[in-house]
C-alpha cells in the first residue's frame, strides 16, 4: 500500500456527477488548489449496503465541512450513469437522493490504482498478456488534501468497515490548527483543547487553549 502523505495528490481528469444531477466530462482535483481543502474518499460500489450509510453520513455533516473550507468528493469504480441513477433514487429505496457533493466515475480503474486503493491488480503471464486478478472495486480509502494539493492524512479500510465522519472532521481541525499556530496536536486532540509545542530544552509542553 502506497503512502501518499506528504506528496502531491495524483492528478486525474474523469467524468463525475456534481450537484446531485449534472454529469460533467472533465472533473479534476486541480480546480481546488489554492482555494479549498479536499476530502477525497473512495467506496466500493453504488447500490450496496454500507456505502449509502457513509455517503449519507458525509452529506449530513456537509455544513461542517463547508465551515472548514473543505469540499467532499466521493469516488468508486462505477460509471457516471450508475452514480446519477443512485443519486436520483430515494433513500427508502436504497438510494442516496439528497447527496450533492461530487461523485467521480473510475470505470477505467486508473484513479483507484493511482491512489493505491484498488482491491485487485494486474498480473502478466510469461507471454506478457495482462490479466486483472481480484475484485475491480476500491477499498474505503480516504485522503485529506491541503490547499497546496498535498496529501496530509490518509486511511484505508477494508470493504466491510465503515468510516467515522466525526474523525475526518477532527483531522481537518488538527491540520488547520497546526497550519495556523505551528503547534502539534496530541492523541485524541479536539478543537478547543490544548496543543503541544517543543520548548528550548526539547521537552514538549502544553500551551493555552486555542482554536
Amino acid at each position: 500500500m502506497s503512502v501518499l502523505v506528504g506528496k502531491k495528490a495524483p492528478v486525474f481528469n474523469s467524468k463525475a456527477v456534481v450537484d446531485g444531477n449534472e454529469i460533467v466530462e472533465n472533473f479534476s482535483l486541480k480546480q481546488f488548489e489554492g482555494k479549498k481543502y479536499v476530502v477525497f474518499f473512495f467506496y466500493p460500489a453504488d447500490f450496496t449496503f454500507v456505502c449509502p450509510t457513509e455517503l449519507l453520513a458525509f452529506q449530513d455533516k456537509s455544513a461542517e465541512f463547508e465551515k472548514r473550507n473543505t469540499v467532499l468528493i466521493g469516488a468508486s469504480t462505477d460509471s457516471e450513469f450508475s452514480h446519477w441513477k443512485w443519486l436520483q433514487t430515494p433513500q427508502k429505496e436504497g438510494g442516496i437522493k439528497g447527496v450533492n457533493y461530487p461523485l467521480v466515475a473510475d470505470q477505467t480503474l486508473t484513479i483507484s490504482k493511482s491512489f493505491d486503493v484498488l482491491a485487485g491488480e494486474d498480473e502478466y503471464d510469461e507471454d506478457g498478456n495482462e490479466t486483472f486478478v481480484g475484485e475491480p472495486k476500491a477499498y474505503r480509502g480516504l485522503f485529506l488534501i491541503d490547499k497546496e494539493g498535498v496529501v496530509r492524512h490518509q486511511v484505508v479500510n477494508d470493504m466491510p468497515l465503515g468510516r467515522n465522519v466525526d474523525e475526518v472532521l477532527r483531522m481537518i481541525d488538527a491540520l488547520q490548527f497546526t497550519e495556523e499556530f505551528g503547534e502539534v496536536c496530541p492523541a485524541n486532540w479536539k478543537k478547543g483543547e490544548k496543543a503541544l509545542v517543543a520548548t528550548q530544552d526539547g521537552i514538549a509542553s502544553y500551551l493555552s487553549q486555542k482554536g
